[in-house]
C-alpha cells in the first residue's frame, strides 16, 4: 500500500483516541495486609466479617509530574478495573494536584473504612512531597448517594479527612474541595483497617494450625467416644432383644402347662 492510500483510509487526527499516558495502568510494586475488624451486621451492606485485605502501592515521579496509585486486592473476590483504586496525580509545574480516577472512589467492601483509609495514605504520601499544592476540586458519583444513610457515611468520611463537600441543584449534585493538600488529614480509622506485619501474620496461621489440630483431636475423641457408644447400644439392643424372647418363651410355656 503507497503512502497516499494509507493516507486516504487513515481516521482524521482529531477522530484519533488520544494515546494514555504511560503512567496510567501502573501495576504495584510494594504490598502490604490489611486487617479487617469484624463489626456488626449493617441493614444496607449486610454482613462485616473479619477479613484480610491486599494493599498495594506504585509511585513513579519526573520533573513535571508525580503519581500515587493505590490499590486493594480481595483474596477470592474480583472487582471491576475501576474499583479499589485511587490515584493521586501532581503537576509539579502548576504546583496543582488531583485525584483519580475520573470515575470517582469506589471501594469494595463497602462501610468497611477503606475509603477514609485510601484518603489518609494519599494525604501522608501528598504531605512528604508537596504540602503547598493546591487540589483540583471534582464532582462526587450519585451512586455513593442513593440514600440519606449511604450520603451521610461518604461525607463524614470526607469532612473526616479534611474535605468540604458542597452540594448544588437541590442538595443532589455535590463536589469535594480542599484549599490544600497540607489540610487533609493522614489518619484513619485504625479500628476498622489495622495493618499486619509478616510476623503477626506467621503467628496468626501458626495459632490457626494449632486450634486446626486441637479441634481435630477433639473430633477424633468424639467420634471414637461415639462409636463405643454405638457399640454400648448394639449390645444393650440384643440383650433386651434376648429378654424380651426369653419372656414371651415363658409366658407361652406358661399358658400351655396352665391348659394342659
Amino acid at each position: 500500500m503507497t503512502d497516499s492510500e494509507t493516507t486516504a483510509v487513515a481516521p482524521p487526527e482529531s477522530e484519533q483516541p488520544a494515546p494514555s499516558h504511560p503512567w496510567a495502568n501502573l501495576g504495584a510494586e510494594h504490598f502490604r495486609l490489611l486487617r479487617l475488624s469484624p463489626l456488626p451486621v449493617d441493614r444496607h451492606t449486610g454482613a462485616r466479617p473479619l477479613r484480610f485485605v491486599q494493599f498495594g502501592r506504585v509511585e513513579r515521579h519526573s520533573k513535571e509530574q508525580s503519581v500515587l496509585r493505590l490499590s486493594l486486592q480481595l483474596p477470592g473476590q474480583k472487582v471491576r478495573k475501576e474499583q479499589n483504586v485511587l490515584e493521586l496525580w501532581l503537576d509539579h509545574r502548576n504546583k496543582e494536584a488531583r485525584f483519580g480516577p475520573d470515575s470517582g472512589l469506589s471501594v469494595e467492601p463497602q462501610n468497611r473504612g477503606l475509603g477514609r483509609f485510601l484518603l489518609a495514605q494519599a494525604a501522608a504520601w501528598a504531605k512528604q512531597h508537596c504540602a503547598h499544592y493546591t487540589l483540583e476540586s471534582g464532582p462526587l458519583p450519585s451512586r455513593d448517594a442513593l440514600n440519606d444513610e449511604a450520603r451521610a457515611r461518604r461525607d463524614h468520611c470526607l469532612k473526616a479527612q479534611g474535605f468540604s463537600v458542597d452540594y448544588q441543584e437541590n442538595q443532589v449534585k455535590a463536589q469535594y474541595s480542599a484549599t490544600r493538600l497540607s489540610v487533609l488529614h493522614g489518619d484513619w480509622n485504625g479500628e476498622k483497617v489495622q495493618f499486619i506485619e509478616q510476623l503477626d501474620a506467621a503467628q496468626m496461621l501458626q495459632m490457626a494450625d494449632q486450634n486446626l489440630q486441637e479441634q481435630d483431636s477433639q473430633l477424633r475423641k468424639q467420634r471414637e467416644r461415639l462409636d463405643q457408644l454405638k457399640r454400648d447400644d448394639g449390645s444393650l439392643r440384643f440383650t433386651i432383644a434376648c429378654l424380651v424372647a426369653f419372656a414371651l418363651f415363658q409366658a407361652g410355656l406358661l399358658i400351655w402347662i396352665a391348659t394342659h
